[in-house]
């Protein structure tokens, strides 16, 4: 199974995005995972890992919500 980590900038305001983002890994693929967590950080983070290795970085890329849950779900069935 997997663990997912959404780690994401308290100061910036990411809570209500990251929590967005929860809820869609969650819609599909809650019986695949173990489970999915927020961490709160700073310095303008938004990170996305799955079982520590990062499906999404805010400093590389515009998120796209579907293209990070198919990157987990991948990782599910690999």
């Amino acid at each position: 199974m997997t663990t997912v980590e959404i780690e994401y900038c308290v100061p910036c305001g990411f809570r209500d995005r990251a929590l967005d983002v929860q809820q869609a890994i969650l819609s599909g693929l809650e019986r695949e995972l173990d489970a999915v967590t927020l961490e709160m950080g700073d310095r303008g983070i938004f990170q996305i890992r799955a079982d520590g290795e990062v499906v999404y970085d805010k400093s590389q890329a515009d998120l796209d919500v579907d293209e990070v849950v198919r990157k987990i779900r991948d990782r599910t069935r690999a």
